[in-house]
């Protein structure tokens, strides 16, 4: 593999000016940046980056936790945080929790014997206590009910719900279920509380019998949570699913029932996930900005590595409903 001074002897410079040049120096001569840009091509030059950040003080890596890799919307970020990582010389290594707090405390604990310089996580059942050890960066994905001096990432997730739910009302819809809650899922309490307030802003009354719980955000249980309620005696007109794979599941039941979507029950789901687009029909749903949330996770874990004792900061990224066949009359 070619060294600095390869560079540096084909360019016909010192080393100190290609290091400057990889590391992205401003005081570099240009004409100098020019012949050891070209010296670079032509040697085919890559950066030692171990021993780079070993210079710096760091491992490279950075840990990634996330409840279930086979949830797309987990699948895709964590794509994204792939990415976004590499601009910014971390490898990154994935734990995968299935959104128990057993699960999470463990990964938890973990992240020390890793060797990561920190850690991006995206909890489910955490209380706050169990953070109270963390001996690493981290930064926290998505809105939680605990009130930690962590750095976050997220979307507002009650102005979501209650954008889904407005619209859901503005179509005609009067009796909306909601499915998706959990008593463990601080994200699920979020949605909730947005789908109650569209419902109050609309007059509409809010009926406990008409909120699914569910487990687990699989297809099987959208499909179970939606046989049940179109077995009440005044079934849903609407039902806001608080994932995509659930609001799949409440497609191929309403299909079973020989419903007609969204004449009969309309349907919106949440992550804007790919399978909704090509389903039919397809599927309304939020759509977070799911490209933003990992750039800005990456950047304020880099941030808090460097800096340490800064304050803590939370960034709220976009959201917005993509209107699709199940909702459009």
């Amino acid at each position: 593999m070619a060294t600095l001074k390869d560079v540096a002897e084909l360019a016909g410079v010192s080393v100190k000016t290609v290091s400057n040049v990889v590391n992205g120096h401003a005081f570099v001569k240009p004409e100098n940046r020019r012949r050891v840009e070209e010296a670079l091509a032509a040697t085919g030059y890559r950066p030692n980056l171990g021993a780079r950040n070993l210079r710096r003080g760091r491992t490279g890596f950075l840990a990634l936790v996330l409840p279930e890799l086979g949830i797309p919307y987990f699948s895709e970020l964590a794509g994204l945080v792939l990415r976004a990582a590499q601009a910014h010389e971390w490898n990154v290594l994935i734990e995968q929790t299935l959104g128990t707090r057993d699960g999470e405390r463990a990964a938890l604990a973990s992240l020390g014997a890793h060797l990561v310089d920190g850690a991006i996580v995206s909890p489910e059942a955490l209380l706050e206590g169990d953070f109270a050890d963390l001996a690493l960066p981290v930064v926290m994905l998505g809105e939680h009910t605990v009130d930690l001096p962590i750095d976050r990432v997220g979307i507002d997730n009650v102005r979501a719900a209650e954008e889904a739910v407005r619209h859901l009302v503005a179509s005609g819809r009067t009796r909306i279920a909601a499915i998706g809650a959990h008593p463990a899922r601080g994200t699920a309490a979020l949605r909730l509380k947005g789908y109650r307030a569209a419902l109050a802003a609309a007059g509409l009354p809010f009926d406990e019998s008409l909120v699914a719980t569910t487990l687990h955000y699989h297809r099987a249980e959208g499909a179970a949570a939606t046989k049940a309620l179109l077995a009440l005696p005044e079934p849903p007109d609407a039902v806001f699913c608080f994932n995509d794979l659930l609001a799949v599941g409440a497609l191929r039941t309403a299909a079973d029932h020989g419903l007609r979507v969204p004449e009969d029950l309309a349907v919106v789901g949440f992550d804007n996930n790919e399978e909704g687009a090509y389903h039919r029909p397809s599927l309304t749903t939020v759509a977070p900005d799911k490209a933003a949330i990992a750039e800005a996770a990456v950047t304020l874990l880099r941030h808090r590595v460097e800096t340490p004792d800064r304050p803590p900061e939370q960034v709220q990224t976009p959201f917005r409903l993509e209107i699709r066949e199940s909702t459009a009359r």
